[in-house]
């Protein structure tokens, strides 16, 4: 079973912190995903036979690592999803990326390639909001905070590239990135509404210490 980094735990959901280079859930590559680890997880320690339910509410890209929220429950999952919905889950990532990025409200149309799995600034495009909140630049690079408004896919990746600041490592969307480099996108902070409680409830989680993140 793959160790599985727990921040949090009750009846109703699950908080932890998703490991780079593993999908959400199953895909083409059928590589082990979240679910599959959180299922076999709950299997073990509360030695449930059969299947067990975990809910999926949001998305991380599979490159990126971070902070994430599963229920337990259909019911903690119906409420969620209608957090998300209502835009009431917080989500604040940490990133480095080449240049000088400009601090404040990135707006944008973004449309997806469903056939290449890519991403792009198009006026047919959805409306795709995030805010840069901070900012240190150390030579060619740039720590940022960045809360996101909108959860498209690709987002964060796709409004910094297209304004020639690109993600360290975005293998996709920097023409100069190197392969075999991971890309510098984490999912630092999570607010959200708990789904019976009500209650504001945050987690937060801080990139690996390695580079380019250690050069801050």
């Amino acid at each position: 079973m793959v160790p599985l980094e727990v921040l949090f735990e009750d009846n109703h959901i699950l908080v932890v912190i998703k490991p780079v280079n593993i999908p959400v859930q199953q895909d083409e590559s059928q590589d082990l995903d979240m679910l599959t680890i959180i299922k076999d997880y709950l299997r073990a320690k509360y030695n449930k036979p059969g299947n067990i339910y975990v809910g999926l509410v949001h998305r991380l890209d599979r490159p990126v690592g971070g902070v994430m929220v599963f229920a337990k429950t259909s019911k903690a999952a119906a409420r969620l999803s209608e957090s998300v919905r209502l835009r009431q889950l917080d989500k604040i990532y940490t990133l480095v990326c080449f240049g000088d990025p400009k601090l404040g409200k990135y707006s944008d149309r973004l449309l997806k390639d469903e056939k290449t799995n890519t991403v792009r600034i198009d006026p047919k495009g959805k409306d795709s909001e995030l805010i840069v909140l901070s900012k240190k630049t150390v030579g060619d690079l740039s720590l940022c905070t960045v809360r996101l408004l909108t959860g498209r896919s690709h987002q964060i990746r796709v409004q910094f590239a297209s304004r020639k600041t690109p993600l360290w490592g975005d293998q996709r969307y920097h023409s100069f990135a190197k392969p075999g480099q991971q890309i510098a996108l984490w999912a630092s902070e999570l607010t959200f509404p708990h789904p019976i409680s009500k209650e504001l409830i945050t987690f937060s989680c801080y990139p690996p210490d390695q580079f380019p993140f250690d050069q801050f």
